[in-house]
């Protein structure tokens, strides 16, 4: 007598081709929104003699973008929620797709600003629309890949950025550059529009239980919702001080040439990203999810007490960020799965919203800090408080499984 293998049976196969469509396709919107979010910065030299203004200014822009983005965040949950994460999903593309013609076509520093707010408008909707999607549309036993995907098409997309806008400006304009960006933009559009079936979703009624509690805030009473808020918080501050400061500070400290300054970031995203395809394998067991972010950023610590105390030598400090950047990957999948488990059911969008502001917050807080050390040359500070934050991190994520098990006791 045959015998039928589920892993390879049509209805295991037609499961897996499904997760994969939905994967892919919100992979690719993750990737724009991360892709959207540096398409700015790269630019500072050419905006600023277009439009006569200080680095200051200009980086008030990207103050505006992620300042409006958090609160978009926040409210997008619950919109989320309401009516379901694909209608949202697609007007949040169209808006950064907007948003990148704006900025192309703007005459004066205040059509930036205003064409940023538009775009941290459209950023604000990913997380809640992606990870409601992905926690409900996925098989359980591939949500870790699933997240480590995410991870990896966000780090792409900010790798992508920067090459294409900077690539396009030296050849035509940073206008044709960011044209171009907008156009790209809705041609992602264009591909989710044309298989939006794979991303259909209706939106999820409170159950029973949930509304006999009370009404569509209950949420907020939860601790571990709190305690990922601001685990997310200090990450947004780990990630701030590594794509923005510590290069810069590790080439003042150890003497490297001005060209390894770009390679060390780079060479960071490239390896988190694969340091996130073994995450994705490691958080399909959902109870060690604390102990392999505790360990991952336990390892990043330690390698940059390296960096800030240590005398490599200037070839090895791309290695180092590469590793740190491996191990911090590793640990991505794995904090997704902390949020995804101290999520209510019927609460997705507004819980993913609330806890991901704390990404934007922290990304808005941390340059006042770390920027102020590196003006006063407190550059190996700059890399000890990075090692300080990575520590906090891991404080943190335990944290979330004491309250977690807290609730589940007291219940």
């Amino acid at each position: 007598m045959t015998t039928t293998n589920p892993a390879t049976s049509p209805a295991s196969t037609s499961d897996l081709r499904l997760d994969a469509g939905v994967i892919g396709l919100v992979g690719l919107a993750h990737l724009v929104s991360h892709f959207s979010q540096l398409l700015l910065a790269p630019l500072f030299p050419w905006l600023k003699e277009e439009f006569n203004v200080s680095y200051a200014q200009l980086g008030f822009l990207m103050s505006v973008f992620f300042v409006v983005s958090c609160a978009s965040q926040a409210l997008g949950g619950f919109v989320v929620d309401r009516f379901g994460p694909r209608p949202i999903l697609l007007g949040g593309l169209a808006l950064l797709g907007f948003s990148a013609l704006g900025y192309a076509i703007s005459t004066s520093y205040w059509m930036m600003a205003a064409f940023a707010v538009v775009g941290g408008v459209g950023n604000g909707v990913f997380h809640p629309a992606d990870y409601t999607l992905l926690n409900r549309k996925v098989s359980a036993s591939r949500l870790g890949h699933a997240y480590s995907v995410h991870g990896i098409t966000g780090s792409l997309g900010w790798a992508l950025a920067p090459a294409l806008v900077v690539g396009l400006t030296f050849v035509f304009s940073w206008r044709i550059a960011l044209a171009s960006a907008g156009v790209l933009v809705f041609a992602v559009l264009l591909v989710l529009v044309l298989h939006r079936e794979k991303l259909a979703l209706k939106p999820m009624a409170p159950s029973v239980g949930a509304q006999a509690a009370g009404g569509s805030l209950d949420f907020l009473r939860i601790p571990s919702v709190w305690m990922c808020f601001a685990f997310f918080f200090w990450y947004a501050i780990v990630l701030s001080v590594v794509q923005a400061f510590a290069p810069e500070a590790a080439r003042q400290l150890h003497g490297m040439p001005l060209t390894l300054v770009a390679t060390c970031l780079t060479v960071y995203m490239l390896c988190a990203a694969g340091g996130m395809v073994l995450g994705g394998f490691l958080a399909t067991d959902p109870s060690r999810c604390e102990r392999i972010v505790g360990i991952g950023f336990g390892l990043a610590a330690a390698l940059a007490l390296v960096l800030a105390l240590g005398s490599p030598p200037p070839v090895l400090v791309p290695v180092l960020f590469g590793l740190m950047g491996f191990v911090s990957g590793i640990a991505g999948p794995s904090r997704d799965l902390l949020v995804k488990r101290s999520t209510p059911e019927h609460a997705s969008g507004r819980v993913y919203g609330v806890v991901y502001a704390g990404l934007d917050i922290g990304q808005a807080v941390s340059p006042l800090v770390f920027g102020a050390m590196m003006d006063h040359g407190q550059f190996r500070g700059v890399l000890l408080g990075l090692a300080l934050m990575q520590a906090v991190l891991i404080a943190s994520a335990f944290n979330v499984r004491r309250v977690r098990r807290t609730m589940l006791a007291s219940a």
